[in-house]
């Protein structure tokens, strides 16, 4: 196991490298001036050159990403040159390894950015994991035992229908008519735990949590009632239906088992893709979160806080795949790490 995750963890490092280099010449090979946005509305030339030669804009593209490298496993102080942080060690910043780089357009490290926005994205995400996968998981188990039924059918017809509405416009509905016309659910401004208590923090998540799971849901819905289909047909199955066993245990401890290899891929990747942002979501209800971060950023050409937020939703996406992996070998005794 330990050699596994070693070498697993080897080749994500590797594979983010690479990534970061070719965003690199992506975002800083592009006929765009990255230093007239950095440098603001009443940019001088005398700033311009200030400006760029601070965020180390001046270098080649390969030294530049060499830079960013080393402030990853390292650390990095801005401005970049020497002589501006001699002339003026006032106006110094540090930023910490990992460092992912430094937004000038909001005067403040990628790392504070993203410290600021994570708390909101990562807390949405769990909130509409829990939802589509509860949800998911027990309208399949319910639309297969009752398969060919008119409950069947409605379950799957139902969350394929729900999945047809664009993300924006559930959204959208649920704020005009659950949260504002209604006045079932206060209108969605995300608050910590620590302000405004456990009850505070879901009420608040829920609309959007429910925005996101209602996309995910039919997908779990039609895996989930497909493989317990498959399994309870399975010799395994009819074995312990003949020793007597409870149909409950049957289902939940043999016919579902079958079902949770393609879940726990799906999981993995779903909830790796979310704490990366959601971009949609975050928008329509007004939380700042990394979706909404990343929106600011193009919209403002941040180039530095881009390439940080593409190169932390890569991360999350690795490290989802190798948790995947792991659980692989506890689900299916069959599978092993070698």
């Amino acid at each position: 196991m330990l050699a596994y995750l070693v070498r697993r963890g080897f080749v994500g490092i590797i594979l983010l490298l690479v990534l970061s280099l070719v965003t690199f010449f992506l975002f800083f090979a592009t006929p765009v001036d990255v230093t007239r946005f950095a440098c603001g509305k009443n940019c001088t030339p005398e700033k311009r050159a200030t400006t760029e030669k601070a965020l180390g804009y001046d270098d080649p593209t390969i030294v530049q990403w060499a830079k960013f490298i080393q402030g990853v496993f390292v650390g990095r102080d801005y401005p970049d040159d020497k002589e501006l942080q001699e002339a003026a060690p006032d106006i110094v910043t540090h930023c910490g390894a990992p460092c992912f780089g430094y937004s000038q357009v909001n005067a403040k490290t990628v790392n504070d950015l993203i410290k600021e926005a994570a708390p909101t994205s990562i807390s949405l995400a769990l909130v509409a994991l829990f939802i589509w996968v509860t949800l998911g998981i027990l309208f399949g188990l319910l639309a297969a035992v009752t398969k060919g039924s008119l409950l069947d059918r409605g379950i799957v017809g139902l969350t394929l229908v729900v999945y047809a509405f664009p993300t924006f416009f559930v959204g959208i509905f649920l704020l005009k008519y659950v949260a504002i016309k209604w006045g079932w659910l206060p209108f969605p401004q995300y608050e910590t735990i620590a302000d405004g208590g456990i009850g505070g923090w879901l009420s608040n998540l829920l609309l959007p949590a429910v925005t996101l799971a209602l996309f995910y849901l039919a997908g779990y819905v039609r895996i989930t009632r497909a493989f317990v289909l498959e399994s309870m047909s399975e010799d395994y199955i009819r074995t312990a239906k003949a020793k007597g066993l409870k149909q409950r245990t049957v289902l939940f401890k043999h016919a579902l088992r079958a079902a949770l290899t393609p879940l726990v891929t799906m999981v993995g990747l779903d909830f790796a893709s979310l704490l990366g942002g959601a971009i949609i979501t975050e928008t329509v209800f007004s939380f700042h979160g990394l979706g909404a971060l990343a929106v600011r950023a193009n919209v403002s050409y941040d180039l530095p806080t881009l390439v940080g937020l593409l190169l932390l939703a890569g991360s999350f996406v690795i490290l989802a795949n190798i948790v995947v992996d792991v659980l692989y070998a506890y689900i299916d005794p069959r599978v092993r790490l070698d």
